[in-house]
């Protein structure tokens, strides 16, 4: 009897996911967290017009959604102010990453990254044969000169940029984005993550022209939107290379009551400036709570904060595992020097007071040898 005959790269790739849910962790622990503050969800929920949307729509659920995404789609195209024809919708963020490496990067093709950046992008290109290489960061930042450089001496078919970035929290104004494009080599796509860019301040979304073939802008309804389980991001980049997504795309993956909480959740703008103001509430006392312990909060344009714990890795590693055996779910950057911080999503008040509660101890246990 024999198995699968795995691809000679399938076989070659590391059995590793690039997070471990908070579920997981509950489980090994016995016992739901006090405070669910590390994955960047928004405790907030969604607009209340998105979820009486998802709940009507979930008596239709029998139909397959839509494949074209035709309503949001228009919504989406409206709110970007561009065409249908450069918007496509995906299962979040994450999937629609998949396309685009599927859709240009095979085996032995080079992708740059930043060493730290979101590591799903990783695995992607991994599991296409990519070869990626990363720049490392500079000044907690990802360092756009520096990508766009290596792009160029390394012929890479993407480069990777987040901005505001994950995990730091850090970013770059619109003129800076927009300097940078002149950079971009010929035949490389800059892959621009705009998944936090609700919470940034004014000025930060770059313009960009939708047809522009350079660079293609990815969104989401997990963040800002609160929708993190509904699994609905959007990109918008030039049609031809929007048009090529249906090539690959998985043409029935949206969820019908997903689509519908997202066409509302975008027409209930009112709700979203109430979230990014608790957001912004949320990221000053987490700062304050910080600095009353000796941390450095690092100036935020997400809905997280990044917290310098003033050692190495290995003690923000240890103030990590105090926090979650006591009830408190956070996470860290992975890479070096980044990974000398936590990092601490926005919360709703009691989540606050209870992080709170528990740095005290969490920093006691880890400065003990």
């Amino acid at each position: 009897m024999t198995g699968p005959r795995y691809p000679a790269l399938i076989q070659s790739l590391p059995e590793t996911v690039p997070f471990v849910g908070p579920e997981v962790q509950e489980r090994t622990l016995g016992r739901p967290f006090r405070a669910r503050i590390g994955a960047n969800e928004s405790v907030f929920g969604p607009s209340p017009e998105a979820i009486a949307a998802m709940q009507a729509e979930s008596a239709e659920i029998w139909k397959y959604a839509d494949p074209t995404n035709h309503d949001l789609k228009h919504a989406l195209a409206a709110d970007m102010g561009c065409s249908t024809d450069n918007i496509i919708v995906g299962e979040g963020i994450d999937g629609l990453l998949g396309y685009i490496v599927r859709l240009l990067v095979e085996q032995g093709d080079t992708v740059v990254t930043s060493d730290g950046a979101y590591p799903t992008f990783n695995y992607h290109v991994a599991g296409f044969g990519g070869v990626l290489h990363k720049v490392p960061y500079k000044d907690d930042h990802e360092d756009i000169d520096a990508l766009l450089s290596k792009a160029a001496e390394v012929n890479a078919k993407l480069v990777y940029l987040a901005n505001p970035d994950n995990p730091m929290g850090t970013w770059y104004d619109a003129a800076h984005i927009e300097k940078a494009l002149d950079q971009i080599p010929d035949g490389t796509v800059l892959v621009l993550d705009e998944a936090y860019i609700e919470f940034a301040p004014a000025g930060t979304a770059p313009k960009i022209d939708p047809e522009d073939p350079r660079v293609i802008r990815f969104r989401t309804f997990s963040k800002g939107y609160g929708m993190a389980g509904a699994r609905v991001g959007y990109a918008c980049g030039a049609s031809a290379l929007i048009r090529a997504f249906d090539k690959v795309r998985n043409h029935f993956g949206m969820n019908r009551a997903a689509q519908a909480g997202a066409l509302a959740a975008l027409g209930d703008q009112a709700w979203l400036q109430e979230v990014v103001s608790k957001v912004s509430s949320a990221r000053n006392e987490i700062a304050k709570i910080a600095a009353g312990h000796g941390l450095t909060a690092l100036p935020s344009a997400t809905n997280f904060v990044a917290l310098d714990c003033g050692k190495d890795g290995d003690y923000a590693r240890a103030v990590l595992a105090a926090l979650v055996e006591s009830g408190i779910f956070v996470r860290m950057p992975f890479v070096a020097p980044q990974d000398r911080c936590i990092r601490v999503s926005a919360g709703k008040p009691e989540d606050i007071a209870a992080f709170a509660e528990a740095l005290p101890a969490a920093l006691d246990r880890a400065s003990k040898p």
